[in-house]
């Protein structure tokens, strides 16, 4: 820091900071300082820590369609592993190497590109892997690999019902691939009942909706919204389960037309969503699971704070968000994940259980191992996949 400043005379240093602070351009302030983090200024850097946390699941999970057994069996293309995956194919999407890419395709044909429940599934939580099929189809089209996961959401648009989405983390495992079909297919059917879909949750579920617009946050479920408080008084916004609407609509707009009636709308959300929390960052970098409530298991958490770093990184470089008020934000959020989450092993720490709420799967630690480390690493690899198209 100081050889940074030593360029410039006490008084001219006084004034430039004057300036840049009148001028309200956090980001050149921060560059004349020389605080911005030197860490993730460097993509190989970035690359290396990638590398390392993906390399700790693949050895520890070499067999792609091994059951899951916890306390029960659960099939290995459940929500938690998909969410891996499309943190894989992000990954590769930087860094494409054929181990990583077969690593994918082999998931998907040890389950023959089926879903959980199979294709008659009305269940989001079912249908997140066809995301990563759908990526995969996309390098080698053979149709085998989106066959049923379109016969799954055809079968959706057959009926009326738009109600599916009762939980905000379903807005994540299936619009996104909805607008990933109506790309393939050129057919905004899809993109009309997504639209349909996610309005229905954000302005009717619980009663009122679970999007609060004048806070720019959403309720997980109907469970939490009013009258229901956390312990300071404060609404109930789940971290993991607002990353997960932020990356639905980064995830949804990277499909859609932006000439779509819909883009706008999701936009804005995102916008508002983005300004909502980005005032709510911890100064270590984090988020608190409980974003209102910092006294409600307040602390360290991966999930959500990556989720937020994937979100606002990918739309500081849309010019979707102004580079000097994000920028710092989002450095300093994926700083704090390499410093303080991942170990020389690559396992990550910190990353919350399952769950709905803020004090699901407490304590959250470094150490401690949560109940599926695939979806945690999915968030994380997310994050650093957009920190380094960024650069």
């Amino acid at each position: 820091m100081e050889s940074k400043m030593g360029r410039y005379s006490t008084h001219a240093l006084i004034k430039l900071i004057k300036f840049y602070a009148m001028k309200k351009n956090i980001l050149l302030l921060y560059l004349l300082l020389g605080i911005l983090p030197a860490f993730a200024q460097n993509k190989k850097e970035v690359l290396k820590v990638l590398t390392l946390t993906n390399g700790y699941f693949m050895q520890k999970w070499p067999d792609t369609g091994k059951d899951i057994v916890l306390n029960k069996t659960w099939p290995s293309n459940i929500w938690t592993r998909a969410v891996y995956y499309e943190g894989l194919m992000a990954f590769y999407s930087i860094n494409p190497k054929k181990e990583y890419y077969d690593y994918a395709v082999s998931w998907g044909e040890k389950h023959q590109w089926n879903l959980r429940d199979g294709i008659t599934t009305r269940n989001a939580d079912n249908q997140a892997c066809g995301q990563t099929y759908v990526d995969l189809y996309l390098i080698d089209k053979k149709p085998e690999r989106i066959a049923n996961i379109k016969a799954s959401i055809d079968s959706m648009l057959k009926t009326d019902k738009i109600d599916d989405w009762h939980w905000i983390d379903a807005i994540q495992m299936g619009m996104p691939l909805m607008a990933q079909l109506g790309k393939i297919y050129k057919d905004t059917t899809y993109f009309g009942r997504m639209h349909q879909m996610y309005n229905f949750t954000k302005y009717q579920h619980g009663g009122n909706g679970l999007y609060n617009t004048t806070e720019h946050l959403w309720w997980r479920d109907k469970n939490f919204v009013p009258p229901y408080k956390e312990p300071n008084g404060e609404n109930c916004y789940w971290s993991r389960g607002n990353g997960w609407v932020l990356a639905a609509l980064v995830r949804t707009m990277d499909q859609l037309p932006q000439t779509s009636p819909y883009y706008k709308d999701y936009l804005q959300d995102f916008k508002d969503m983005s300004a909502a929390l980005l005032k709510l960052q911890r100064k270590d970098g984090f988020w608190n699971a409980s974003l209102r409530d910092s006294t409600h298991f307040g602390g360290k958490e991966l999930t959500g704070t990556s989720l937020f770093v994937y979100g606002m990184a990918w739309g500081i470089r849309k010019g979707y968000l102004n580079k000097s008020t994000y920028l710092p934000a989002v450095l300093k959020g994926w700083n704090a994940l390499v410093k303080d989450c991942v170990h020389e092993n690559g396992m990550l720490g910190f990353v919350q259980s399952t769950g709905k709420q803020p004090s699901d799967g407490q304590p959250v630690t470094y150490e401690k191992i949560p109940d599926f480390e695939d979806y945690g690493l999915g968030c994380f690899l997310l994050a650093g996949s957009e920190i380094y198209k960024l650069k």
